[in-house]
């Protein structure tokens, strides 16, 4: 059975009640999950980033955290006002995570798909980060020391000659819906993927032979996130959502990693929900909406909306969809039809999202929705 799991967010300054943009990834791996009868499955977030090292920095002089600890904090103050999500969060970081990318990295190095190499790099003068291959402004500290040249080891993937970044099989997706612009637009990384990083926070390379401060490329650790979580629950075959931009950057350096152990990791794609147009609260308030509907609206049924739109839900569609839900949800029935929820199943497995917009279908998948709890009030009579 296919477990959905977001792409892990970036744990950036904001809170989900305050950019839910951020949330459509978990949204919309709740909605699938529940409707293929999976438990819930723990939100995942991406801790191994330099903005984190220097906000983290700026925090220490007036907060004797440590880095975990920060982190830690940081992510509780994400759900304010409401709970922590009941299954937990999982991070870039945790220990399972960690244990896992040594093991796989250990194991690839041995077959050779990883190696240890002598890379010519350039250090900032100041502080020793490692901007790259190319010279460019040091983001680590603000004095424009400007950059050296250095020859460091570090972890590589050598990218086979004509093997493509992305295939078929690497999506959640029905063959008509397969994203051939995204496979174009991956296959410009670079040859050489260098899988080394310094950063304050990451899984430390340390047990590979690498220097201390080297820590793996966390465009490699956010699918060891998600294979480490669907290795906990005994899950082989996990799918994790993420915008087309998001696929294009971290792509090639999963290609390693996505089949591994029995396991298949796939991609979901899912677009853009406008949740901060103004448009939405007036569409709100000119129609009366309800909380519990924008609830509904805004938490379930517009992720599932960006999964079938992967290019965006743009501001002009939101009355049509909202109208839409509307006369779905008063005509949904007491008691899902079990032959409508098996086809239910069997279309999230494919990968088939022509459901969405299917009034018939959308609404037993409201019905289901209630009798499993994932809302306890009935459908409302509104007008407007």
């Amino acid at each position: 059975m296919t477990l959905f799991l977001n792409g892990p967010v970036q744990n950036g300054p904001f809170t989900l009640a305050g950019r839910p943009g951020k949330a459509a990834g978990i949204r919309l791996a709740e909605g699938l999950n529940q409707l293929t009868g999976t438990q819930p499955a723990p939100h995942l977030w991406n801790t191994v980033t330099l903005d984190g090292d220097l906000r983290h920095r700026t925090a220490a002089a007036t907060v004797a955290l440590s880095r975990g600890q920060w982190e830690r904090r940081e992510l509780a103050a994400k759900y304010a006002p409401g709970p922590a999500p009941a299954a937990g969060i999982l991070t870039d970081t945790a220990p399972q995570v960690a244990a896992l990318a040594l093991q796989v990295c250990q194991e690839m190095l041995a077959a050779g798909t990883l190696a240890l190499a002598h890379v010519k790099v350039r250090l900032c003068r100041a502080c020793d980060h490692m901007t790259g291959e190319v010279d460019h402004t040091c983001r680590a500290c603000t004095t424009g020391a400007g950059t050296r040249p250095a020859t460091r080891q570090l972890l590589v993937h050598d990218r086979p000659d004509g093997q493509p970044v992305l295939e078929r099989a690497d999506f959640h997706a029905t063959r008509a819906s397969l994203p051939a612009h995204l496979v174009n637009v991956a296959q410009n990384a670079p040859q050489r993927l260098l899988l080394s990083r310094t950063r304050a926070c990451g899984i430390s390379l340390g047990p590979l032979g690498l220097d201390d401060g080297m820590v793996l490329d966390p465009r490699l650790g956010l699918h060891l996130a998600v294979l480490a979580a669907a290795a906990q629950r005994g899950e082989d075959r996990p799918a994790m959502t993420l915008t087309e931009n998001a696929a294009a950057h971290v792509a090639a350096y999963g290609a390693p990693v996505r089949r591994w152990g029995g396991m298949q990791l796939r991609y979901a794609l899912h677009g853009r929900i406008p949740y901060d147009e103004p448009a939405l609260r007036r569409l709100f308030e000119a129609h009366r909406v309800t909380p519990r509907l924008q609830r509904l609206f805004t938490e379930w049924y517009l992720p599932l909306c960006a999964w079938r739109e992967r290019a965006g839900i743009t501001p002009a569609r939101l009355p049509a969809l909202l109208k839409f839900l509307r006369r779905v949800d008063l005509a949904r029935p007491a008691i899902p039809a079990d032959e409508v929820l098996a086809e239910l199943h069997h279309s999230a497995e494919a990968g088939d999202r022509r459901w969405v917009m299917d009034a018939r279908v959308l609404a037993h998948a409201l019905a289901h929705r209630t009798d499993v709890g994932s809302a306890t009030e009935p459908p409302e009579g509104e007008t407007g």
